[in-house]
């Protein structure tokens, strides 16, 4: 702009002055404004040259650095199955850095035929903590199945090594999770089904959220359903609905055929939103993986659930410090591994050792029975337990506060047993049975459970039987089943020996005084068994004593001197001493009440130190060997 102001200066000069009389005064001029056009123009020209030099300089490029930070975040797999991939090693052409090779190295090693090479590849996986977030990142995405649920199967394995589940679609503002449920219901099958699936479906299916919230008005709602929501009341009503919908998916997902319907009809992905709308609600979530557990029983279905993100879920709730999340993770993610589980562990069939894979030879098992009103994990806690901390942290010193002593305590000091607890439903009174129609007896519940334990491989090992009040009934009658059925003989040949917590082999005054009140309790089938004068109970007494005589059963039995109260009102002595004596092995006597008969206070307790030397000593020769 200066050098333009410039020249129209020296051109109004030049225009506007006087001829000169001398000729050259004109050129002068013309040659100064040249002079000087010239000089801005080089000037300006070697300015320009070397600014584009240096950012030219600056903007260079390292195309190493582009390609190795390009490998880093695409890593390019091919779709074709491992079983198509007939000589052809996909690895074998990779160029990466040095320091890369590892990560390569074991993924190759995870996807070899030897599968003492596969698994060795998993742990190292699993036991690498220094590596970047993009190499977990490579393993996420380059892994086989396979290989992603040894990973979570894996105790020390990092979560990064599991990408996020797929994106669900976005909700409208219209959508309802309660209706999708229930349209999942509708699409399955309705006949052949037994009572109590029929019950749970009509139920999830009749009922809506609107109608519960009619219902919260009164406890007595005769005439609809209302008495088996009276212990749900002061839930949410759409949680509740869920809940109903939910127990109907459990039973549906027990039949092959219905599970292959529940996912054509999008049920991963449905039970994965519900999933993480309940985070708050440990219930929902152990039943959802309750209906994924069942599911991963059908090995066909392991490839959809694998893709729909639920590996990824169940490796997060595999860490959890709550035992009954981390439990039911376990069972799920144990369907899963065929590469190291032969067993398949049904509804209601927990391992609470090894839940992990582990280099430690497992010996024997232990089986864990709860009796009326039980489950799987309240039944063996630490006594008084809840009123020392609502959860069980994971900073908390187990030796002295644990929510379930067989999977603490007991596979602490016994790490080469395997150690499972049985859940079944139970009821004192019909009035609060889940399944009004629902009418078990011992010897239907024993044979479910013998079939169940059987699937899950015991009687492979040698084993011991622990149970407490009605389930020692239930082992006495699964064995002498197991005695008539010749492919049960191994459950048989390798018992061991038996605890008995309180068990009421002569009958128990809990029967007793529900048939006196028979009108207001309405005692349930399993209650009415327990009555001194049933003839089943002297049968089953009589069989069994001289079957275990027989068989050589090592035994102890141990029995409560306390009262229990029922309730707030009834105060009852459940098993007496004399009830409680099998006719063989040690009867001791302990001061406390029915219910804390198998809850030690702490690790050194009697009740707790007792059993572990019988453990200990029945299965010396085993642990032994």
């Amino acid at each position: 702009m200066s050098l333009a102001a410039y020249c129209v200066i020296c051109c109004r000069r030049i225009g506007t002055s006087t001829p000169s009389p001398k000729s050259n005064t004109y050129w002068r001029d013309v040659r100064k404004i040249i002079k000087f056009t010239g000089s801005l123009i080089l000037g300006g020209s070697l300015f320009l040259t070397y600014e584009v030099l240096a950012l030219k300089k600056s903007l260079t490029l390292d195309t190493q650095v582009v390609e190795r930070e390009k490998m880093k975040s695409y890593i390019y797999v091919h779709t074709v199955s491992l079983d198509k991939r007939e000589n052809h090693d996909p690895f074998s052409t990779v160029d990466v850095e040095d320091h890369e090779c590892a990560v390569w190295l074991l993924l190759r090693k995870s996807k070899l035929d030897d599968r003492t090479a596969r698994l060795q590849a998993v742990q190292e996986m699993s036991e690498t903590h220094h590596w970047h977030d993009y190499q977990y990142r490579i393993i996420a995405q380059a892994c086989d199945p396979r290989t992603l649920i040894g990973l979570a199967r894996s105790k020390e394995s990092d979560l990064r090594f599991f990408l996020p589940p797929p994106r669900l679609p976005s909700l409208t503002e219209d959508y309802s999770i309660e209706e999708e449920l229930r349209q999942l219901l509708a699409s399955l099958p309705q006949t052949e089904l037994d009572e109590c699936i029929q019950y749970f479906t009509s139920l999830a299916l009749s009922e809506s959220s609107q109608s519960l919230a009619a219902q919260k008005g009164g406890l007595w709602c005769f005439g609809g359903n209302g008495l088996p929501y009276a212990e749900s009341f002061g839930e949410v009503p759409s949680a509740t609905v869920e809940m109903f919908c939910l127990e109907a998916l459990i039973k549906h997902s027990e039949m092959p055929t219905h599970c292959d319907q529940i996912e054509a009809n999008g049920g991963l992905q449905l039970l994965q939103r519900l999933y993480r709308l309940h985070k708050d609600c440990p219930k929902i979530q152990r039943n959802i993986m309750r209906i994924i557990g069942n599911m991963a029983l059908n090995e066909h279905l392991h490839s959809p659930i694998v893709r729909s993100g639920w590996v990824s879920l169940l490796a997060e709730a595999m860490k959890s410090p709550h035992i009954m999340e981390a439990s039911h993770a376990a069972r799920s993610l144990a369907n899963l591994d065929r590469d190291t589980v032969r067993e398949k562990y049904q509804d209601g069939v927990y391992v609470l050792h090894p839940q992990y894979r582990t280099s430690q030879p497992i010996k024997a098992d232990v089986l864990f029975i709860h009796g009326l009103m039980g489950a799987a994990f309240k039944t063996w806690r630490q006594q008084d337990a809840e009123q020392q901390g609502p959860t069980d942290q994971a900073s908390e010193d187990e030796a002295r506060h644990t929510t379930c002593w067989p999977k603490t305590w007991l596979a602490r000091d016994c790490p080469a047993l395997r150690i499972i607890s049985v859940e079944y439903d139970t009821s004192l009174s019909d009035w609060r049975a889940r399944c009004p129609m629902e009418r078990k007896s011992i010897a239907f519940r024993s044979n479910e459970l013998l079939r169940k334990l059987r699937a899950a491989g015991v009687g492979d090992r040698p084993l011991i039987w622990v149970s407490h009040s009605m389930g020692g009934l239930l082992v006495k009658k699964m064995l002498l089943e197991a005695s008539k059925k010749p492919e049960m003989n191994t459950v048989i040949n390798n018992t061991r020996g038996i605890v008995f917590y309180s068990v009421p082999h002569h009958g128990s005054h809990l029967a007793e005084y529900s048939v006196n009140i028979r009108y207001l309790l309405f005692p349930s089938l399993e209650v009415k068994e327990l009555s001194k004068d049933s003839p089943a109970l002297k049968t089953l007494q009589d069989d069994f004593l001289e079957f275990a005589k027989d068989k050589n059963f090592q035994v102890l039995n141990f029995v409560e001197t306390l009262p229990t109260y029922i309730g707030s009102m009834i105060k009852l002595h459940v098993v007496p001493v004399e009830s409680a004596d099998l006719g063989i092995g040690d009867l001791i006597p302990v001061d406390v009440n029915h219910l804390n008969i198998c809850k030690p206070k702490q690790k050194d307790a009697f009740l707790y130190q007792r059993t572990l030397q019988f453990i200990r000593e029945t299965l010396a020769k085993d642990l032994e060997n």
